[in-house]
């Protein structure tokens, strides 16, 4: 199924596709996902989602597989049930363009699910994406506010009180340059994916991002499910 969303970044097109082609540092605005590592170009980790009373969590890999700067990235994103057969794929597509001072954003994927979400089908489905892609530009936005700030605060130079210039701008004697001596032998950084230091998500609550009009249409579904996963639970304990 193919989904299309769109949104506004409040950065003009250079910095934000520097921002938006930075997993590491948007992850933590995805809904329920957690990146855990980065191996080259390949992204990894999970994302949880709950429907009901059942919680179901995907471990995968991204990696975007063309950069046409500032313009177009494609990422591929793919992830497997951990306690189940459902999988999901999902090729991205993020198209930037220049709007006034802020950047305009188009986002298609194209998006295949197997399994227990596969049940809610594409209008549900729509609808839970564009819910969660509003929590994650509100996430981003709060946090180019903090880093606004954060970069207002640091910035300007410091004089002294009388006017003089301060000893952070007095001339600098560079010592005298040592006997050169050979340099030691640098040792090669250990091959392997380099681990991500993220909490554990929150899983994406499927009806409550979807809604209650959603919540009646699936209704009959979710009441099988739950009485499923309660005979589970009951046979697991005999």
């Amino acid at each position: 199924m193919e989904l299309t969303n769109d949104f506004r970044v409040p950065l003009p097109l250079p910095r934000a596709w520097a921002m938006l082609t930075d997993v590491e540092r948007i992850a933590p605005c995805m809904p329920g996902a957690q990146l855990q590592e980065i191996d080259g170009d390949e992204h990894r980790g999970v994302v949880k989602v709950k429907v009901g009373p059942i919680t179901a969590q995907y471990k995968g890999s991204a990696t975007f597989v063309e950069l046409e700067a500032p313009n177009r990235a494609v990422l591929r994103a793919e992830g497997r049930e951990t306690r189940g057969q459902g999988g999901a794929s999902a090729t991205i597509t993020a198209t930037l363009t220049p709007d006034g001072d802020g950047t305009a954003v188009s986002v298609v994927t194209d998006l295949t699910v197997t399994g227990r979400v596969a049940q809610f089908g594409r209008g549900v489905l729509a609808d839970v994406s564009a819910k969660l892609l509003d929590e994650f530009v509100d996430c981003l936005g709060r946090t180019l506010l903090a880093e606004e700030s954060l970069e207002e605060a640091s910035g300007g130079t410091a004089t002294a009180a009388d006017g003089e210039p301060s000893p952070t701008d007095a001339p600098i004697t560079m010592p005298e340059p040592a006997a050169v001596s050979e340099p030691p032998v640098a040792t090669p950084a250990p091959a392997g994916p380099r681990r991500v230091d993220m909490p554990e998500p929150t899983p994406v609550d499927l009806l409550g991002a979807a809604g209650s009009p959603v919540a009646k249409r699936v209704g009959p579904v979710l009441a099988v499910i739950a009485v499923l996963w309660i005979l589970k639970k009951l046979l697991s304990r005999k």
